[in-house]
Protein backbone atom coordinates (compact mmCIF):
# COMPACT_ATOMS: atom_id res chain seq x y z
CA UNK A 1 0.00 0.00 0.00
CA UNK A 2 1.57 3.13 -1.36
CA UNK A 3 1.96 6.23 1.58
CA UNK A 4 -0.66 8.18 -0.75
CA UNK A 5 -3.86 6.10 0.13
CA UNK A 6 -3.56 4.31 3.02
CA UNK A 7 -6.41 6.50 4.60
CA UNK A 8 -9.06 5.54 2.17
CA UNK A 9 -12.01 4.96 3.63
CA UNK A 10 -11.20 5.93 7.33
CA UNK A 11 -13.01 8.95 9.40
CA UNK A 12 -10.47 11.03 11.10
CA UNK A 13 -11.45 13.61 13.90
CA UNK A 14 -8.85 16.32 14.67
CA UNK A 15 -9.34 18.55 17.60
CA UNK A 16 -7.89 22.11 17.48
CA UNK A 17 -7.71 22.07 13.73
CA UNK A 18 -7.05 25.38 12.70
CA UNK A 19 -3.79 25.74 14.47
CA UNK A 20 -0.81 24.50 12.83
CA UNK A 21 -0.69 21.01 13.98
CA UNK A 22 -4.62 20.51 12.97
CA UNK A 23 -4.32 21.91 9.58
CA UNK A 24 -1.26 20.24 8.44
CA UNK A 25 -2.90 16.69 9.52
CA UNK A 26 -5.80 17.35 8.24
CA UNK A 27 -4.36 18.45 4.89
CA UNK A 28 -2.28 15.51 4.78
CA UNK A 29 -4.82 12.77 5.99
CA UNK A 30 -7.43 13.86 3.33
CA UNK A 31 -4.77 13.72 0.64
CA UNK A 32 -4.58 10.00 1.82
CA UNK A 33 -7.83 9.49 1.90
CA UNK A 34 -9.59 10.40 4.67
CA UNK A 35 -13.09 12.15 5.96
CA UNK A 36 -11.74 14.90 7.79
CA UNK A 37 -14.54 16.27 10.76
CA UNK A 38 -12.44 19.15 12.27
CA UNK A 39 -13.06 20.44 15.61
CA UNK A 40 -11.97 23.49 17.23
CA UNK A 41 -13.35 26.73 19.92
CA UNK A 42 -16.14 28.42 19.50
CA UNK A 43 -16.01 31.13 17.37
CA UNK A 44 -13.59 29.53 14.97
CA UNK A 45 -12.87 30.68 11.28
CA UNK A 46 -13.04 27.05 9.46
CA UNK A 47 -11.91 29.28 5.91
CA UNK A 48 -7.36 27.96 6.56
CA UNK A 49 -9.37 24.57 6.49
CA UNK A 50 -11.43 24.89 3.73
CA UNK A 51 -8.50 26.35 2.16
CA UNK A 52 -6.24 23.71 2.75
CA UNK A 53 -7.50 20.59 2.46
CA UNK A 54 -7.63 19.37 -1.78
CA UNK A 55 -10.72 19.87 -3.34
CA UNK A 56 -12.37 16.10 -3.68
CA UNK A 57 -11.82 15.70 0.05
CA UNK A 58 -14.48 15.02 2.27
CA UNK A 59 -14.60 17.46 5.30
CA UNK A 60 -17.27 18.55 8.24
CA UNK A 61 -16.17 21.29 10.56
CA UNK A 62 -18.02 21.68 14.11
CA UNK A 63 -17.61 23.99 16.89
CA UNK A 64 -16.80 22.75 20.13
CA UNK A 65 -15.54 23.61 24.02
CA UNK A 66 -13.60 20.39 24.47
CA UNK A 67 -13.74 21.13 28.03
CA UNK A 68 -17.64 20.77 28.59
CA UNK A 69 -18.59 17.04 28.43
CA UNK A 70 -21.87 17.47 26.34
CA UNK A 71 -20.07 19.59 23.67
CA UNK A 72 -17.65 16.38 23.52
CA UNK A 73 -20.55 14.12 23.50
CA UNK A 74 -22.10 16.23 20.74
CA UNK A 75 -18.68 16.53 18.16
CA UNK A 76 -18.72 12.51 18.70
CA UNK A 77 -22.01 11.93 17.74
CA UNK A 78 -22.07 14.61 14.87
CA UNK A 79 -19.50 12.41 13.19
CA UNK A 80 -21.12 9.09 13.88
CA UNK A 81 -24.09 10.18 12.53
CA UNK A 82 -23.00 11.79 9.59
CA UNK A 83 -20.59 9.03 8.89
CA UNK A 84 -21.45 6.07 10.55
CA UNK A 85 -17.81 5.60 12.53
CA UNK A 86 -14.27 6.70 13.72
CA UNK A 87 -11.58 5.44 12.53
CA UNK A 88 -9.02 8.03 13.45
CA UNK A 89 -9.22 10.55 16.35
CA UNK A 90 -6.00 13.05 16.66
CA UNK A 91 -6.89 13.94 20.31
CA UNK A 92 -4.96 17.98 19.90
CA UNK A 93 -6.00 20.93 20.95
CA UNK A 94 -4.27 22.36 23.49
CA UNK A 95 -3.37 25.70 24.86
CA UNK A 96 0.00 26.80 25.89
CA UNK A 97 -0.80 29.29 29.05
CA UNK A 98 1.69 32.16 30.06
CA UNK A 99 4.81 31.76 30.84
CA UNK A 100 5.79 32.28 34.43
CA UNK A 101 7.52 30.81 37.48
CA UNK A 102 5.78 29.08 40.15
CA UNK A 103 4.94 31.41 42.47
CA UNK A 104 3.70 34.01 40.65
CA UNK A 105 1.57 31.77 38.46
CA UNK A 106 -2.09 32.93 38.89
CA UNK A 107 -4.08 29.72 39.78
CA UNK A 108 -7.37 30.59 36.92
CA UNK A 109 -4.57 30.31 34.39
CA UNK A 110 -2.96 27.15 35.44
CA UNK A 111 -6.66 25.61 35.94
CA UNK A 112 -7.61 26.90 32.15
CA UNK A 113 -4.44 25.15 31.03
CA UNK A 114 -5.39 21.82 32.53
CA UNK A 115 -8.92 22.57 31.40
CA UNK A 116 -8.20 22.15 27.95
CA UNK A 117 -4.73 20.11 27.61
CA UNK A 118 -5.70 17.74 30.33
CA UNK A 119 -9.79 17.53 30.84
CA UNK A 120 -10.20 18.11 27.21
CA UNK A 121 -8.26 15.13 26.07
CA UNK A 122 -9.84 12.67 29.01
CA UNK A 123 -12.98 13.57 27.62
CA UNK A 124 -12.17 12.82 24.28
CA UNK A 125 -10.68 9.81 25.04
CA UNK A 126 -13.66 9.06 27.26
CA UNK A 127 -16.79 9.41 24.52
CA UNK A 128 -14.71 8.05 21.02
CA UNK A 129 -13.01 4.87 22.62
CA UNK A 130 -16.24 3.21 23.07
CA UNK A 131 -17.27 3.84 19.69
CA UNK A 132 -13.89 2.54 18.13
CA UNK A 133 -14.19 -0.52 20.44
CA UNK A 134 -17.74 -1.30 19.27
CA UNK A 135 -16.77 -1.21 15.78
CA UNK A 136 -13.46 -3.36 16.48
CA UNK A 137 -10.76 -0.86 16.60
CA UNK A 138 -9.21 2.18 15.46
CA UNK A 139 -6.44 5.12 16.10
CA UNK A 140 -6.36 7.00 19.09
CA UNK A 141 -3.51 9.79 18.55
CA UNK A 142 -3.06 12.06 21.87
CA UNK A 143 -0.72 15.62 21.56
CA UNK A 144 1.72 15.75 24.10
CA UNK A 145 5.29 17.47 23.72
CA UNK A 146 8.81 17.42 24.37
CA UNK A 147 7.07 19.16 27.63
CA UNK A 148 5.84 15.86 28.88
CA UNK A 149 9.14 14.61 29.06
CA UNK A 150 11.32 17.17 31.06
CA UNK A 151 10.56 20.13 33.22
CA UNK A 152 10.32 23.95 31.76
CA UNK A 153 11.39 26.81 33.50
CA UNK A 154 8.16 29.48 33.63
CA UNK A 155 5.86 26.52 32.16
CA UNK A 156 3.76 24.81 34.90
CA UNK A 157 0.63 24.50 33.90
CA UNK A 158 1.75 23.25 30.37
CA UNK A 159 4.63 21.02 31.15
CA UNK A 160 2.14 19.62 34.04
CA UNK A 161 -0.55 19.36 31.50
CA UNK A 162 1.59 17.45 28.93
CA UNK A 163 2.90 14.81 31.75
CA UNK A 164 -0.59 14.30 32.38
CA UNK A 165 -1.63 13.59 28.30
CA UNK A 166 1.63 10.87 28.62
CA UNK A 167 -0.01 9.01 31.21
CA UNK A 168 -3.80 9.24 29.94
CA UNK A 169 -2.21 7.38 26.64
CA UNK A 170 -0.30 4.55 28.67
CA UNK A 171 -3.75 4.24 30.81
CA UNK A 172 -6.18 4.36 27.76
CA UNK A 173 -3.82 2.15 25.86
CA UNK A 174 -3.14 -0.78 28.51
CA UNK A 175 -7.21 -0.55 28.94
CA UNK A 176 -8.12 -0.48 25.63
CA UNK A 177 -5.44 -2.71 23.36
CA UNK A 178 -7.03 -6.11 23.44
CA UNK A 179 -10.58 -4.22 21.66
CA UNK A 180 -8.34 -3.00 18.95
CA UNK A 181 -7.86 0.32 19.70
CA UNK A 182 -4.44 1.75 19.61
CA UNK A 183 -3.64 5.01 22.01
CA UNK A 184 -0.22 6.68 21.21
CA UNK A 185 1.13 10.17 21.62
CA UNK A 186 3.56 12.49 19.65
CA UNK A 187 5.75 14.64 21.56
CA UNK A 188 6.84 17.60 19.40
CA UNK A 189 9.50 19.47 20.49
CA UNK A 190 9.67 23.73 18.68
CA UNK A 191 7.43 23.98 15.92
CA UNK A 192 7.16 26.81 13.75
CA UNK A 193 3.74 28.09 15.05
CA UNK A 194 2.08 30.54 16.91
CA UNK A 195 2.13 29.17 19.74
CA UNK A 196 5.92 29.00 19.66
CA UNK A 197 5.93 32.88 18.73
CA UNK A 198 3.73 33.34 22.03
CA UNK A 199 6.43 31.12 24.13
CA UNK A 200 8.85 33.27 22.57
CA UNK A 201 7.35 36.41 23.53
CA UNK A 202 6.64 35.01 27.19
CA UNK A 203 10.17 34.25 27.66
CA UNK A 204 11.42 37.80 26.24
CA UNK A 205 9.26 40.30 25.81
CA UNK A 206 10.23 42.25 23.32
CA UNK A 207 12.88 40.13 22.46
CA UNK A 208 11.52 37.20 20.79
CA UNK A 209 13.87 36.81 18.30
CA UNK A 210 16.67 36.34 20.70
CA UNK A 211 14.82 34.02 22.60
CA UNK A 212 13.74 32.16 19.32
CA UNK A 213 17.52 32.07 18.53
CA UNK A 214 18.81 30.82 22.45
CA UNK A 215 16.19 27.79 21.51
CA UNK A 216 17.26 26.85 18.00
CA UNK A 217 20.87 26.51 19.75
CA UNK A 218 19.12 23.81 21.72
CA UNK A 219 18.41 21.62 18.98
CA UNK A 220 20.99 19.64 17.64
CA UNK A 221 18.98 20.06 13.99
CA UNK A 222 19.86 23.38 14.09
CA UNK A 223 16.03 24.63 13.34
CA UNK A 224 12.69 24.46 14.51
CA UNK A 225 10.48 21.67 12.96
CA UNK A 226 8.04 22.01 10.21
CA UNK A 227 4.38 21.14 10.97
CA UNK A 228 3.90 18.67 8.37
CA UNK A 229 6.85 17.19 10.24
CA UNK A 230 4.60 16.39 12.79
CA UNK A 231 1.78 15.49 10.85
CA UNK A 232 3.57 12.28 8.58
CA UNK A 233 3.97 10.81 12.09
CA UNK A 234 0.67 11.28 13.28
CA UNK A 235 -0.58 9.85 9.98
CA UNK A 236 1.37 6.96 9.70
CA UNK A 237 0.38 6.43 13.60
CA UNK A 238 -3.32 6.38 12.39
CA UNK A 239 -2.73 3.77 9.22
CA UNK A 240 -2.90 0.01 10.02
CA UNK A 241 0.93 -0.23 9.04
CA UNK A 242 1.14 1.01 12.61
CA UNK A 243 -0.93 -1.84 13.81
CA UNK A 244 1.27 -3.07 16.53
CA UNK A 245 1.78 0.01 18.15
CA UNK A 246 0.12 0.82 21.24
CA UNK A 247 0.90 3.30 24.42
CA UNK A 248 4.13 4.69 22.37
CA UNK A 249 5.19 8.22 22.72
CA UNK A 250 7.12 9.97 20.24
CA UNK A 251 9.72 12.93 19.97
CA UNK A 252 9.38 14.95 16.65
CA UNK A 253 12.21 17.11 18.16
CA UNK A 254 14.97 17.25 15.93
CA UNK A 255 17.40 15.98 18.26
CA UNK A 256 16.46 17.97 21.10
CA UNK A 257 15.30 15.55 24.42
CA UNK A 258 18.65 13.30 22.96
CA UNK A 259 20.97 15.60 24.77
Amino acid sequence: MSSSNVLNGKVAIITGVAGALGLATARLMAERGATIVGIDRPGTDFGKLEAALPVHATMTALESDVTDESSVQQYVKAATDSYGRIDVFFNNAGIEGIVSPIPEYPLEEFQKVLAVNVVGVFLGLKHVIPIMAAQGGGSIINSSSTSGLCGRAGMPAYTASKHAVIGLTRTAAAEWAAAGVRVNCVNPGPIVSRMMDSLSEGRSPGGAGAAREKAIRAIPAGRFGLPEEVAALVAFLASDEARFMHGGFYTVDGGMTAI
